[in-house]
């Protein structure tokens, strides 16, 4: 009966074995973010979405982590993948994790707002995200980022805005030096819930809603074209320096002469990239 036993055992063994490799494999190989997955510049992305947004995340190989034991990210606000070489050097050189939520046709309303506050639940709850994050927001993303920042002060560790929308009436308004972008503006007015007068009289612009984040300490970046005249800088950037300053807030203008709205960001990304690390580590 003794080698029957055994032999018994030894199947048994190898079952139960086989059984837990499997397990163990399992969760080896499983991704670590749900959706479709794909390339970005030799980077794990995800896309996938978090109630009603269609949201991305894009994995370092390398994750950092904050002394917290949390994983540093990088919030990107519309235009996701354009001039992305601060985005890249992020993620490769210092384990930040990229995400990106589209919220782009409703121009920093209380809906965007609410809907970010849906993501940035679900990724510092279900995948250890640090409560602080750093907002990027290219144009229009202005709005989100600015307006997210002001209803979330402690939430922000820094904000980089280029060429941002700081009111809009100015873009896509068209009530200074820019031209009225009509589908935009009608799209903005319905995302207030707004009529003309409603929207010219609004005092809820990033222009109008800083004090929260000078109390907050936010160190603030932006990086604007002189020549810029779709988000002209003295009716934007111009006015927010200022008044960020005079409530006590640091705020840095990098200057682009003679340059437009386009390009974004710079061509050597170490200013933005410095900022960034600088006030998450």
């Amino acid at each position: 009966m003794k080698p029957l036993i055994q032999l018994l055992l030894a199947v048994t063994f190898a079952s139960t074995w086989g059984t837990l490799l499997a397990e163990n494999n399992a969760v080896e190989n499983k991704e670590p973010f749900p959706g479709k997955k794909s390339n970005f510049h030799g980077f794990d992305r995800y896309d996938f979405s978090v109630d009603k947004s269609n949201v991305i995340v894009v994995a370092p190989a390398q994750p950092g982590k904050l002394e917290d034991g949390t994983r540093p990210w990088i919030w990107r606000a519309r235009f996701f993948g354009h001039e992305p070489q601060a985005d890249k050097a992020l993620l490769g050189e210092h384990g930040f994790h990229l995400v990106y939520c589209d919220v782009s046709n409703l121009f920093g309303s209380p809906l965007a707002v609410q809907r970010w506050n849906d993501f940035y639940k679900y990724l510092t709850t279900e995948h250890n995200f640090s409560r602080k994050v750093a907002l990027e927001g290219m144009s229009r993303g202005g709005l989100i980022i600015y307006n997210w920042a002001a209803a979330n002060p402690e939430k922000v560790s820094c904000i980089y805005g280029d060429a941002p929308v700081c009111d809009f009436k100015s873009w896509p308004g068209g009530k200074g030096k820019s031209k009225l972008s009509k589908g935009a503006w009608e799209a903005c007015l319905k995302a207030y819930g707004f009529n003309e007068e409603q929207a010219i009289e609004f005092k809820g612009n990033p222009i109008d809603t800083l004090a929260p984040l000078a109390m907050a300490g936010i160190p603030l970046l932006n990086v604007v074209g002189d020549a810029d005249d779709v988000v002209p800088v003295a009716e934007n950037t111009a006015i927010l320096e200022e008044r960020y300053k005079a409530l006590g807030g640091s705020i840095q203008v990098i200057h682009k002469p003679g340059v437009g709205h386009h390009p974004h960001s710079l061509k050597d990304p170490k200013p933005i990239v410095d900022f960034v690390v600088k006030h998450t580590f």
